[in-house]
């Protein structure tokens, strides 16, 4: 049986789920024997990125951290390099030695904060992302550095027949010199940033070439990050920027990888936290950020609870099935000896739902979780 299923059958409502990640977490940090901080999202889910409302929720975790060797479980779809430099800033100020462990997706403005490690942990099913910058334009995001050789081209065959072929006129008005420069600048912060934490701290531990034993110089540093952020920047390398780079595609840039994989104890705790988090993010919570003794959750619109919830005693649900779409009432019991009357029907405790107009089968494990994190009671 695999994890997956293991907790589906074992673990009931959204305090236990807690617990689990709260143990798993715990048998992290003696493992490593460093604080662990996890910043974590849905990563295909909306409001996920990166942006400004996470720096006080990473600040308030780190408030409880003893301030020693910090490991970052990270989990990000990407999101904005200026909001992802104070979040580096914060880790920094406060731990000397930042690790970031990635079991599963840090793409974007999350590879670049990997980058400000001392250690990084990947297994298998890890995966980082290219770094190209993004640029918005008539609301459809592309890749600065195509949008800057989609120009030069124009030129260069503007240049070579001596006159602008009439077809590029159209596109060329809608485009502002400010747009150009934006482009530009966005392409060179990302790249910035993720060669100067390279140098600064993932480098900082390079002191002797393995090849030849002799001493490895400041300058030789900052080239090895600059050609590695110039490759993690290079759309023309990666051509999508949602494309996959794995452990071995970083080792063969120069960056060292740590495989946790190679240790089965952690290994086995890092798998486990990791399928918890997915599953907690079943129901319509998009963010988390915790450590082992506290935690902070957002979710994707406001509890659909009524004020003064936390009295009641039960909750009547409107369930929708995604095939036919017909609505049914169902009844979640926070306490016992709550009648149920037709045509309602109670919250399944196996957590599975069958349409009574198609039979459609509907997993109800994610809504269970949301509704027992809300309310902060269990549902009988």
């Amino acid at each position: 049986m695999g994890i997956y299923s293991e907790y589906l059958d074992a673990l009931k409502g959204f305090e236990a789920y807690t617990a689990e990640r709260k143990k798993q977490l715990r048998r992290i940090s003696e493992l490593r024997k460093s604080d662990v901080l996890v910043i974590a999202a849905a990563i295909e889910k909306a409001s996920a990125s990166i942006d400004n409302s996470d720096l006080i929720p990473i600040a308030d975790q780190l408030d409880g951290l003893t301030g020693g060797t910090l490991d970052v479980i990270l989990e990000t779809p990407g999101g904005s390099g200026e909001v992802t430099e104070e979040i580096v800033k914060l880790l920094r100020r406060r731990h000397t030695v930042v690790n970031f462990i990635v079991p599963g997706t840090a793409k974007s403005a999350g590879t670049i904060m990997v980058m400000s490690g001392d250690e990084i942990m990947m297994g298998s099913l890890s995966a980082l992302g290219p770094i190209d910058a993004q640029v918005a334009r008539n609301g459809k995001y592309f890749s600065a550095e195509a949008f800057l050789e989609g120009l030069e081209k124009i030129k260069q065959e503007s240049d070579e027949k001596k006159h602008l072929n009439r077809a590029y006129i159209p596109i060329l008005q809608g485009i502002s010199p400010g747009e150009i420069e934006a482009a530009r600048n966005a392409l060179k912060f990302g790249m910035s940033l993720a060669a100067r934490w390279l140098e600064t701290h993932k480098f900082r531990h390079w002191t002797v070439h393995e090849s030849t034993g002799a001493a490895v110089t400041v300058e030789e540093r900052k080239q090895r990050a600059e050609k590695i952020a110039s490759a993690l920047g290079s759309h023309a390398k990666w051509l999508s920027h949602g494309r996959s780079i794995k452990s071995e595609d970083l080792l063969a840039m120069g960056i060292r990888i740590t495989n946790y994989e190679q240790n089965p104890d952690l290994n086995d705790a890092i798998r486990r936290y990791h399928t918890l988090l997915r599953m907690s993010f079943e129901g319509n919570m998009v963010k988390l950020f915790e450590t082992a003794k506290s935690q902070i959750y957002r979710f994707s619109h406001a509890p659909a609870v009524t004020p003064g919830i936390a009295q009641a005693k039960n909750l009547l649900i409107d369930f929708a099935c995604s095939k036919c779409r017909t609505v049914t009432k169902l009844q979640a019991n926070f306490g016992v000896g709550q009648l149920i009357k037709a045509p309602v029907l109670p919250f399944p405790k196996n957590n599975k739902f069958s349409c009574p107009a198609c039979g459609t089968e509907a997993d109800l494990t994610g809504l269970r979780l949301q509704i027992e994190a809300q309310t902060k009671k269990a549902i009988l």
